[in-house]
């Protein structure tokens, strides 16, 4: 059964592949190299956590309480990509400039592909449309040739298999364009949650934790 409805397929694209031409052709291999992105991100995302904080929220919310024994161990069994990240702010080591470039740097790992997407979707109309000229260009040469013995079925023909390329470009774009918002909705949620829990651990609402307060010298003036 899977080798019929593969070979369906199969016969089907090329079927679209001899109508549309070249520019169809190309259009299916960006679909299917869209499509293998795709994929990947999805596997990325759900190897990553993306989405999936619960524990580090928890540890945040913890220390942000100044209960930072809790806050540790809800960290520990954090499986977040941003648990490397929180884990530093917790050691009080590193400056915020410092954390939102690790932040930053795991955002860059998760967005990579991101820009091919969106070439995909703004191009792939564009190379439809360059197919349906090519098409209509090929269909008046026809009618030319044709000389006085006109047959509208030759224009016909030739419109319909022209405009083919733009529906096929249309659909490779369209669904780009929806994944790739999508894509992009969910890591602009990321960079608020990051945001929000680095400053949360840097100037907590309970107070700076014992452990990681600075203390001043002894008959020395404390500074804000």
């Amino acid at each position: 059964m899977m080798n019929s409805l593969y070979q369906s397929v199969a016969d089907l694209v090329i079927r679209i592949a001899e109508l549309g031409g070249p520019v169809v052709l190309l259009l299916i291999v960006l679909s299917v190299l869209t499509l293998t992105v795709i994929l990947y991100k999805l596997w990325q995302f759900r190897a990553a956590g993306v989405g999936r904080h619960k524990a580090l929220r928890l540890a945040v919310s913890a220390w942000d309480a100044g209960d930072t024994g809790t806050a540790r161990s809800e960290l520990a069994q954090s499986k977040s990509y941003l648990k490397p990240v929180i884990a530093m702010a917790f050691a009080g080591r590193c400056d915020q400039a410092r954390l939102d470039a690790e932040a930053e740097t795991r955002f860059a790992r998760l967005e990579s592909g991101f820009r091919f997407l969106d070439s995909v979707a703004q191009l792939s109309p564009l190379l439809g449309l360059f197919g349906t000229v090519l098409g209509m260009i090929s269909a008046f040469q026809a009618l030319q040739e044709a000389g006085a013995q006109v047959d509208p079925s030759i224009l016909a023909g030739g419109i319909w298999v022209a405009l083919l390329t733009t529906a096929v470009g249309l659909a490779v774009a369209m669904p780009t364009s929806i994944v790739l918002s999508w894509f992009e909705t969910r890591m602009e949620k990321e960079r608020v949650l990051a945001e929000k829990a680095l400053r949360s651990v840097q100037s907590p609402a309970g107070g700076m934790p014992q452990e990681t307060a600075v203390q001043a010298p002894a008959g020395a003036p404390a500074h804000a």
